[in-house]
């Protein structure tokens, strides 16, 4: 008989404390998101490149965010030296839960020496990139993007990047 009362006494307690009360408001989210990405090259003639790229983003609704992304870079080789800043705007749209398209406008400052001749360049750049791609959750707030974004203001003769196909892969987290 004690077995039994002390077995109806579990069940029942378990039962008691897994119930929701009716009329509670669920939690909401923070609607703002931090992430960014980081990458790190290596080439011929000793090049070494090192980029961060962080971002800060505010859910206007649920499948649609906005904020501002940074950008630096710092590349080196025998030849040259190069540093670059970006900032600017970003809206993705996100759908079908894992896929979003988006568009991101930045305005770069470039440093750039050349280590022979020593001649030295400061130049600016805007680029808008249009593109999209897959989001993968990573855990409970957290996010990888993979993606591919072409910036339609490329000019094969005259910009300092040198293709305007660029891919990403970035990390999201929201609060």
């Amino acid at each position: 008989m004690k077995k039994f009362i002390i077995s109806v006494m579990l069940i029942s307690s378990g039962s008691l404390f897994s119930q929701v009360s009716i009329g509670t408001q669920a939690q909401e989210n923070n609607r703002w998101t931090f992430g960014g990405g980081i990458g790190l090259g290596f080439g011929s003639n000793s090049s070494f490149n090192l980029q961060a790229s962080p971002r800060v983003g505010y859910s206007l609704t649920e499948d649609l965010e906005a904020g501002a992304i940074g950008s630096v870079s710092w590349q080196t080789s025998n030849s040259y030296k190069s540093t670059m800043f970006g900032v600017g705007p970003f809206v993705n749209y996100y759908f079908a839960r894992s896929f979003y398209v988006g568009a991101n406008y930045q305005h770069f400052f470039i440093n750039y020496k050349d280590k022979y001749y020593d001649y030295k360049y400061n130049t600016e750049e805007n680029a808008l990139y249009l593109g999209g791609g897959y989001m993968q959750r990573i855990g409970n707030n957290s996010f990888m993007q993979l993606g591919l974004m072409y910036n339609v203001l490329w000019k094969q003769n005259s910009s300092v990047f040198t293709s305007g196909l660029i891919p990403n892969i970035g990390f999201v987290v929201g609060l």
